[in-house]
């Protein structure tokens, strides 16, 4: 005997599979579009106009509107073509851009090598990377991809198919702000002391 609805219960199933929502969330979730008509509505047309009216521009990856052929972050004139930063997800330009620090264009992966996760090389978009180094006189990639055994891979592998006329950099890696030493795990300690800097 079923407990929820037949509905109720196929929301419940649907919102648990996205990222980081358990089946507790799932079911507050499922109960408070239950309780607000008005809300479910409108989520549900703005998940309909997602994948109807958003695409990835067909030179850096990033996502753009429909209407749009290339992202407005590779076609601005002041933005500088010759320098790429290269990200894993589209998501990642969000939070370099919010620095207000970045002057460059990106070139976003679509993932990071695990073959674990069964994710290989030729799933991600580096030959278009190199083509777009070579078309645009690329100068200098900027590595920004997650520090993690995967991020490190997939960091490793893109500099080796990259000509050798490019400087490939990385953002640096060490202690956030506010950190004591003593809390530091000793990745980061190492990294930080590599990566110090003159006063």
């Amino acid at each position: 005997m079923a407990i929820l609805p037949h509905a109720f219960q196929e929301i419940i199933n649907s919102l648990g599979q996205l990222p980081g929502v358990g089946p507790r969330t799932a079911e507050r979730y499922a109960y408070f579009l239950f309780k607000n008509p008005p809300r479910a509505i409108d989520l549900s047309k703005d998940i309909s106009k997602l994948s109807s009216k958003t695409k990835l521009c067909e030179v850096t990856f990033a996502l753009i509107d429909n209407d749009q052929q290339v992202s407005p972050l590779y076609s601005d004139p002041k933005r500088d073509k010759q320098q790429v930063a290269l990200v894993a997800e589209p998501f990642d330009i969000v939070s370099i851009e919010r620095t207000g620090h970045y002057n460059g264009t990106y070139h976003v992966i679509g993932g990071l090598i695990s073959p674990i996760d069964g994710i290989n090389p030729d799933q991600l978009r580096i030959k278009e990377l190199v083509s777009r180094i070579n078309r645009d006189k690329v100068t200098e990639v900027i590595v920004a991809l997650n520090a993690t055994v995967e991020g490190e891979s997939t960091a490793l592998y893109i500099q080796k198919q990259l000509p050798g006329r490019v400087k490939v950099t990385r953002l640096a890696r060490g202690l956030p702000v506010g950190l004591d030493l003593e809390y530091a795990d000793q990745i980061t300690l190492g990294r930080a002391l590599e990566g110090r800097t003159t006063l």
